[in-house]
């Protein structure tokens, strides 16, 4: 599918987005989990950068640097010289080095996972594409949580349905190969 100049970007699949005692976990844990172990692991075999976003939450945030929560997840933690990038806003780009260190190895296609799909999701595919760049988002490896007004299944779905075919092109993690 897409080997050279394609990096993979794993957004805030971070600790606090599955424990907590304020609110539940994360909408299909185990599967996205599941799923992005999977894609990592064929990024990895083909040698493909692999970029990890790191959001830094205010105090007392579920995400605050240096509490249980803020660590990636250790199922899918970054293998050694894999990035961790950290940011403060649903962009990933904005005062980030991420831009920068994609351009420097060439990086024009990226494949997009994580949390939490109506906001660092959406905003950071959003972002990418206005910067250039070709983005697969991997339909079945981002979530979120239930809100008063729609289900994760639902906002998941409108995400799919409003980024694909305009910002991003969609695929089931099943269907990301990174063979030429």
């Amino acid at each position: 599918m897409m080997n050279k100049h394609t990096g993979v970007l794993i957004v805030d699949v971070q600790l606090g987005m599955f424990q907590s005692t304020i609110i539940p976990p994360v909408h299909g844990g185990k599967e996205l989990l599941a799923r992005i172990a999977s894609l990592l692991s064929k990024a990895r075999a083909g040698q493909l950068p692999v970029f990890f976003l790191q959001h830094n939450g205010g105090k007392g945030h579920r995400l605050e640097p240096g509490t249980a929560g803020w660590p990636v997840h250790p199922a899918i933690g970054p293998a050694q010289g894999e990035s961790v990038i950290q940011k403060l806003f649903s962009d990933s780009f904005k005062d980030t080095p991420l831009n920068q260190q994609l351009q420097t190895l060439g990086v024009r296609k990226l494949i997009v996972a994580g949390i939490q799909t109506e906001f660092c999701v959406d905003t950071t595919c959003r972002r990418a594409f206005s910067l250039g760049y070709d983005i697969t988002l991997v339909s079945d490896a981002h979530s979120t949580w239930d809100t008063v007004v729609l289900s994760a299944d639902q906002i998941i779905a409108h995400h799919n349905k409003t980024l694909g075919g305009t910002f991003v092109t969609l695929k089931k993690e099943i269907e990301i190969l990174f063979t030429e």
